[in-house]
């Protein structure tokens, strides 16, 4: 154990935290579940960042930070959509959980055909994310229901990491097409 993977433990703690603290019956909540996924985001550059610094990258860390990034956004999304039932929140949540089990087969098969680097995370996988953090973090603040600039801020902001979604598995499925495609 090390700081990176205690860090990363940590965002798996966060998410039936954050479940359980968005359906209280308090008014407060929203901002609440909005302050805990911005911890998680933060740990979850701050145990990279650590790990690299430190040198305490781990096969456990390596495994697990990508798990944990994954069902806390997708934990996220589904709390969203079913608090929101809109197909403005539906749509790109399923195109982003449904995009995250796609690439993370694609990176397994790959990974057992030697050829991993081939899909390895590059800077649109990073906007992506970043977007997508953007948009929960907006969107959980706000309560159901709430129409405002913040809320279409968030919403707009869910909109284009849905699309940026889409675009970065493109670039994945296309680099690892050769690998895929009949021969």
């Amino acid at each position: 154990m090390n700081i990176p993977n205690l860090l990363t433990m940590f965002r798996l703690i966060l998410i039936p935290v954050i479940v359980v603290v968005y359906y209280l019956p308090f008014q407060w909540v929203y901002l609440v579940t909005s302050i805990l996924f911005i911890v998680a985001a933060v740990t979850d550059w701050f145990d990279g960042y650590l790990a690299r610094k430190l040198g305490q990258m781990t096969p456990f860390g390596a495994f697990l930070d990508p798990v944990a990034d994954k069902l806390i956004v997708a934990a996220a999304l589904v709390v969203l959509v079913e608090a929101h039932a809109s197909p403005f929140m539906t749509i790109p949540a399923v195109i982003i959980i449904g995009r995250e089990i796609v690439i993370s087969a694609l990176r397994e098969w790959m990974a057992e055909a030697g050829k991993r680097a081939s899909v390895a995370v590059n800077m649109l996988g990073k906007l992506k994310t970043t977007m997508q953090m953007v948009s929960i973090i907006v969107l959980l603040a706000q309560a159901p229901g709430t129409e405002n600039f913040v809320s279409n801020v968030g919403l707009v902001a869910l909109q284009v990491a849905a699309a940026l979604t889409l675009w970065s598995m493109i670039v994945y499925l296309r680099a690892a097409w050769s690998d895929l495609k009949p021969q």
